[in-house]
């Protein structure tokens, strides 16, 4: 059975846009190769950090929102820890709740970009 889960994740900010959009392209495709669906993805660019990680005060913000197999998130966070671009990352399952708040939101932001 498919749940939907979604990743928020921080880049090092010594990354390029581009190397920024390649690193969220290779976790896009961890997820398709295992079955997974992508069903939205939110750059938000580079922000400032609540507190220093790492020793650094900003970092790349993304989030992938998905539908996959429970096993299929275990490969998904360890490709997250053996990269070391990755400074933070959380991944969680949407309950019925948090999944039509969070098409509500894409939806929006869909009509917006129209």
């Amino acid at each position: 059975m498919l749940n939907h889960y979604e990743a928020a994740f921080i880049l090092t900010p010594v990354l390029s846009e581009t190397q920024m959009k390649e690193a969220v392209n290779k976790y896009e495709a961890v997820l398709t190769e295992n079955g997974g669906t992508v069903l939205n993805r939110e750059e938000w660019g580079l922000k400032k950090l609540a507190y220093p990680i790492k020793g650094k005060t900003t970092g790349f913000y993304a989030i992938l929102q998905f539908d996959v197999e429970p096993q299929v998130v275990e490969i998904l966070e360890t490709a997250f820890r053996r990269d070391e671009r990755i400074i933070r990352f959380l991944t969680f399952r949407l309950d019925k709740y948090a999944f039509e708040y969070a098409e509500k939101r894409r939806n929006r932001k869909n009509q917006k970009e129209d």
